[in-house]
């Protein structure tokens, strides 16, 4: 356990005096400060007369800088495209995050951490057809297993029912599963989870690896992780050997930014170049500077600055301290780390339990966008989850004003079922994927095989998978879903879901 919750040591001097590099935005800069007469894609060629209505959704300098990617690694000594066994920099803004996140090799995504699981499954795939993985996987993986043929064994995470949260597996459950099935190439499984549970990494890659089968971490919640003494580890830096990391979500890069960090070890090793050409089979050839460039700042800022990191944990921290204070409002903390698989927590999640407040979770988000433009990261019937970014300043005072002023009713709401039973298996994923389907009504859909996989959304997580058959409760869940005004339904063809897409 303790090795599993062992925290980064202080970067040497030359290493921290690396990461105050960003070679791939200087170069980008550099390219802007030339006068140039620009005939090549894009086509509004870095003026804002030419896209005025782009221009004042970007700005001036952003545009300036929207070379094409070829462009934007030029040798800006030679002037040639491309030089063999150079190292561009953009390769080299990798290497300095592979470094910061404490990975043998990183990549930059610019199809986000959705993108990255699309890699990732056909990384799995290329290792064998049947995987272990974790069931409350995030709706992407689920699409990139059904499009690659992988045939995934499921392990059932933890679930709070009166949260509404799914969080993750643990060592023994990945061991059993293994026995269970031992044709598994790989292990997938998501840690932290949406409330930010963190599983137990370490154990769990010591599982994988004494099966002979790397493990794959989608850790798209955890991409600030080892960055600060009071922050868990990062799963790169514990075992795992390709680690999804959606940097957008709390290290500050664009929104649709990622990066797939590759771990240490054998596994790892045998994984590259797989993983590489797989990388270049899925990244646009016209990736965006912007994107790539945001990835360059975020990686610098978050791995120089662990003071604001500490600023961002100490306002987090007394939110909670307010809301365990408060008659109304329970911090659900204790909740998650009560998980058989939690043996940490993202403390910059904070889970606020409404049960007992007078207000439903969605009714509390909606008054607060409505009334208070505060936008928390999710609701369930339950409870609230704020987010507050590993680097971001937050107004602590105005948040807590405005969670005190939500309207409290007489008697307690209703709180509908928050997560529905798992559906049935009737058929394997690309089965029922790529199957005639035909549309019904929601009534007579219950008991039909769904072609279409279905994520209450946010999360994310899958509420039944192509092959499972639709049951009364998931159908009346995800209706009341798409009919909330905090969530949809990724994946429905109608986003009522009136009618549901089943196989003929």
């Amino acid at each position: 356990m303790l090795d599993s919750l062992r925290r980064v040591d202080a970067a040497p001097t030359a290493a921290a005096a690396r990461q105050q590099e960003t070679p791939y935005v200087d170069a980008l800069r550099s390219l802007a400060q030339q006068d140039w007469q620009r005939l090549h894609v894009p086509a509004h060629h870095g003026v804002v007369e030419n896209a005025p209505g782009v221009a004042a959704l970007v700005g001036a300098d952003a545009m300036r800088i929207d070379f094409p990617v070829l462009f934007s690694g030029v040798d800006q000594e030679t002037w040639h495209l491309t030089t063999p066994g150079r190292v561009t920099p953009l390769m080299r803004a990798q290497q300095l995050a592979a470094e910061a996140w404490g990975a043998s090799r990183t990549w930059f995504v610019t199809n986000g951490a959705s993108g990255g699981n699309h890699v990732a499954t056909t990384v799995a795939r290329g290792l064998g057809v049947e995987v272990v993985m974790q069931r409350s996987v995030h709706s992407s993986v689920i699409d990139g297993a059904t499009h690659v043929g992988l045939d995934p064994h499921f392990v059932q995470g933890s679930v709070d029912a009166g949260l509404g949260a799914s969080h993750g597996v643990t060592a023994d459950q990945v061991a059993e599963a293994l026995a269970e099935h031992p044709e598994s190439a790989s292990v997938y499984i998501v840690s932290p989870s949406y409330f930010g549970a963190v599983a137990d990494i370490s154990a769990i890659a010591r599982v994988a690896h004494d099966h002979g089968v790397p493990l794959i971490v989608d850790e798209a919640w955890g991409s600030h992780f080892g960055m600060h003494p009071d922050l868990p580890a990062n799963a790169a830096r514990l075992g795992a050997d390709l680690v999804i990391s959606s940097t957008h979500k709390a290290a500050g890069s664009l929104t649709q930014s990622a990066m797939l960090h590759l771990g240490h070890g054998p596994h790892a090793q045998a994984l590259e170049s797989l993983v590489d050409r797989v990388v270049r089979s899925f990244q646009s050839t016209s990736s965006s500077a912007l994107l790539l460039a945001s990835l360059d700042e975020a990686r610098m800022h978050i791995a120089t600055r662990p003071d604001l990191v500490g600023r961002a944990i100490d306002s987090a921290q007394a939110i909670r301290a307010a809301v365990r204070a408060d008659r109304r409002y329970r911090d659900a903390t204790p909740d998650v780390l009560a998980r058989p698989d939690a043996i940490a927590n993202d403390p910059l999640k904070i889970a606020i339990d409404t049960r007992g407040a007078g207000i439903t979770g969605g009714d509390a988000q909606h008054l607060l966008l409505r009334d208070h433009r505060v936008y928390c990261e999710l609701s369930t019937p339950s409870a609230l989850l704020a987010l507050v970014g590993a680097t971001s300043a937050i107004d602590v005072d105005r948040f807590l004003t405005a969670l005190q002023a939500l309207p409290e009713a007489d008697a307690e709401p209703e709180r509908p079922i928050a997560l529905p039973s798992q559906c049935e298996r009737a058929m394997g994923l690309g089965e029922a994927f790529f199957s005639g389907v035909e549309v019904v009504s929601a009534t007579d859909a219950v008991g039909r095989v769904s072609a279409d996989a279905l994520a209450a959304y946010p999360p994310g997580v899958p509420n039944v998978l192509p092959g499972e058959v639709l049951s009364a409760e998931v159908v009346s869940f995800l209706r009341a879903t798409s009919a909330s005004p905090a969530g949809y339904v990724r994946g429905a063809a109608d986003p009522a879901l009136d009618t549901f897409r089943v196989v003929a």
